[in-house]
């Protein structure tokens, strides 16, 4: 019995042993062999060329009449460097890191291979890395990142053969002439000036260090976005240099003092590795551009418009933008920050916006990031409310631009909105209501404060019809006006005529009056829009900042100018005309006499409780425009004593400000009006198919020697200079790739 038992136990341990051979052992010595062949047998192979290496196309933006205005580009680029231009202590900070038998092995590391390729088979999958800085490079120049057992034969196969064909040092230069190390940086070349703003001859230990550490995962090391994870991998690299004795003790210690710091953060301590902010083009027109910007990123994506090379004619015309420019510094003049101007102006029958502007300093300043003419969208908390008319801007998929704000509340410049869901519930601007001083809210307690609503601008007159109710802005009477017409018809009015922040709660808003008084936050750019569906007898014309796009082919993926842009009726052109013919009275006898500028005109005035926002948005039959006033940092400070201006109103500055610019404007347009078709010239079609230029690798340099640094060698501009006029002619351009070239020369190729 005990026999048989250990006949069984024996045939158990040598089926085991058998498969464990099978498993593990064949493999094993199959991966053996091959590595042998490829360190000790001659191979026939010759190396192919490099992969291309796909090329970054800017995308050129110009003004309405060709005039280069902008560049979009993607941060990466290639800056080529010559050989003797790498420091030492940069090439030992990559070596200790990445791979210590560098200069021992024959381009694969036998141990970390094998080791490498058996945990792959038995994962059936690969699983470890193990590669020398040849297969690193043979990797990006030849055989792509993809894991399978396949590639990591082939690029152990190359390295072998590259090993044979180029010295250790050609292959270490070339290796780091084409790495990524973060931030769109191509090369130690690129992430030197990147990081540094200094040429790679010029690294310190520490920077070298940096730079090295970045290698692994430059995402997860890179210095600006993680910067305690690049100072924790800096110091690794370091302590690999000290104890491979690239460095000494000393030089251990100082370099481990000059920790990574973000210049953003504020003045550097003297001994620190610091890390600059990224470089940026600076617009002509920043803030049109910020809102060009939005746009082509919502429509299209980050590569499209950062690495397409598209071609895009905008809307701007510089007089007009120019205009606007100045007339809000003139409605400005002897103030100071946070106080704050923005406009927009925009044509009613196309959309195009002629003009933005959004802040006194947008691009610089406290407030640079933040675009007031564009606004924001305010969302409430989900579930919180029974929302009745949602925002447009709410949907992830609408083009609803937000420009860094949360718009600001718009007070009686709203009540255009509630005249025209009256008009088209069949009211007539002669309806007449009561307007007493105060109108207390039916069913609030008398003992609380919020159930009075005043009048910010108007006065109470005993009683008023609509139409001289908007002329005077008569809070109380639209009061009543918006509790009959209904708060959500309302705001799907607003919404229609395209205020994409436009939302409506009972709960939240509660209908009792305040909603014609402008507690929505809107936007200039919206506000300008919605009064121009008015001026276009009731058809909306989306607003846009596109006349023409081609792509890199010279194909136009937009025309404007070959085909008008569509508009949809949105209201009737009974209620539209309506509108305008009340709003007549506005700046003729009403509270925006201020905005009159001696031609067919219409507007409305807006001033919130206690003085905080100020606007005015108006029209003539050419153009449309929104100015808006206020704290850029808080919406409860008053505008008070400003400017000889006690309080305030919409139709003091803001109105100054509008007329001042519609009168620039529209200079060279003849006065029209509104009865009459507007005289509206077509934009020029303008040449903007010069060839794209392009940023990107520039071809391999190999050159014998190692050199320690010395003169660094700039490549080819870096096109921070602003982009030749366009051509007079249309002529076609195509866009191309650089492709790495190979060489076995050991001479310098320097462009």
């Amino acid at each position: 019995m005990v026999h048989r038992l250990l006949r069984v136990l024996r045939f158990l341990f040598d089926s085991v042993f058998l498969l464990l051979t099978v498993a593990v052992g064949v493999p094993v010595a199959v991966v053996a062999t091959v590595l042998a062949v490829l360190l000790f047998v001659p191979l026939p192979a010759s190396i192919p060329q490099p992969k291309a290496v796909a090329v970054s196309a800017p995308t050129q933006v110009y003004d309405r009449y060709g005039n280069p205005i902008a560049t979009f580009r993607a941060f990466d680029q290639n800056i080529p460097v010559a050989e003797k231009d790498i420091p030492t202590v940069l090439k030992e900070a990559v070596i200790s890191v990445e791979d210590r038998n560098f200069y021992k092995h024959g381009g694969i590391d036998p141990r970390g291979s094998l080791r490498a390729l058996v945990a792959d088979i038995r994962s059936k999958r690969a699983v470890q890395g193990g590669s020398t800085i040849t297969q690193q490079y043979v990797k990006l120049a030849f055989t792509g990142s993809k894991r399978t057992l396949f590639r990591k034969v082939r690029e152990a196969i190359l390295a072998s053969q590259l090993e044979r064909q180029s010295t250790k040092d050609e292959i270490l230069f070339r290796y780091l002439s084409i790495i990524y190390l973060g931030d769109g940086s191509y090369g130690i070349g690129a992430a030197a000036e990147n990081y540094f703003r200094k040429p790679v001859s010029q690294l310190t230990l520490s920077e070298a260090a940096m730079i090295a550490g970045v290698i692994p995962a430059p995402s997860v090391y890179a210095p600006r976005e993680n910067p305690d994870l690049a100072e924790a991998k800096r110091e690794v690299v370091l302590d690999k240099m000290l104890q491979q004795g690239y460095i000494t003790p000393q030089q251990h210690a100082v370099a481990m003092a000059q920790r990574v710091w973000l210049l953003a953060k504020g003045a550097a301590p003297p001994s620190a590795t610091v890390v600059y902010p990224p470089e940026q083009d600076q617009p002509k027109y920043p803030e049109f551009v910020d809102y060009l910007e939005r746009y082509l990123l919502a429509k299209y994506g980050y590569d499209k418009v950062f690495r397409g090379g598209l071609r895009v004619q905008t809307t701007l015309d510089p007089r007009i933008q120019d205009a606007a420019d100045q007339s809000v510094q003139n409605g400005l003049k002897g103030t100071q920050e946070p106080l704050e101007m923005a406009m927009a102006s925009i044509e009613p029958q196309t959309g195009f916006v002629d003009a933005l502007v959004g802040g006194r300093e947008f691009g610089s300043g406290p407030y640079a990031s933040v675009n007031l003419a564009l606004g924001g969208c305010f969302q409430p908390p989900a579930g919180k409310y029974n929302v009745q008319v949602a925002a447009s801007c709410w949907d992830p998929s609408s083009l609803a631009i937000a420009g860094g704000g949360s718009g600001r509340q718009p007070g009686s410049a709203w009540k255009p909105f509630v005249l025209a869901t009256a008009l088209s519930k069949g009211y007539s601007p002669s309806k007449v209501y009561p307007a007493p001083p105060v109108f207390h809210i039916p069913g609030c307690p008398a003992n609380r404060t919020d159930c009075y609503i005043g009048n910010n601008e108007g006065e109470g007159t005993g009683s008023s019809d609509i139409r001289h109710a908007t002329w005077y802005s008569i809070n109380t009477v639209y009061a009543q006006l918006v509790r009959d017409v209904g708060c959500k018809d309302t705001g799907e009015m607003a919404k229609k005529l395209g205020i994409t922040s436009a939302w409506y709660s009972p709960d939240f808003h509660t209908c009792s009056g305040t909603y014609a008084l402008g507690v929505v936050d809107v936007s200039p750019l919206d506000m300008a829009s919605a009064y121009g569906v008015f001026d276009n007898h009731g058809a909306r014309a989306e607003p846009t900042p596109i006349l023409k796009i081609l792509d890199s082919s010279n194909h136009a993926i937009v025309d404007n100018i070959a085909t008008r842009p569509a508009t949809s009726q949105v209201i009737s052109p009974a209620v539209a005309d309506n509108v305008t013919d009340v709003l007549r009275g506005v700046i003729q006898t009403g509270t925006g006499v201020a905005a009159n500028f001696g031609r067919p005109a219409v507007g409305k005035t807006g001033t919130t409780s206690n003085f905080t926002n100020a606007w005015f948005v108006g029209y003539t039959p050419t153009l449309s425009t929104a100015v808006w006033m206020g704290y850029a940092n808080n919406e409860g400070t008053p505008l008070r004593n400003i400017r000889g201006v006690s309080a305030v109103f919409g139709g003091t500055i803001p109105a100054q400000t509008w007329a001042g610019f519609m009168s620039q404007a529209l200079a060279n347009v003849p006065p029209t009006d509104f009865t009459q078709a507007p005289p509206i010239q077509p934009p020029p079609s303008v040449p903007i198919t010069q060839p794209v230029p392009t940023i990107g690798p520039g071809p391999e340099r190999y050159q014998g020697g190692t050199g320690s640094g010395g003169p660094y060698v700039y490549g080819p501009p870096r096109l921070h200079a602003p982009p030749p006029p366009p051509p007079t002619t249309t002529s076609s351009s195509t866009t191309t790739s650089t492709t790495a070239s190979s060489t076995t020369s050991s001479s310098s190729s320097v462009p």
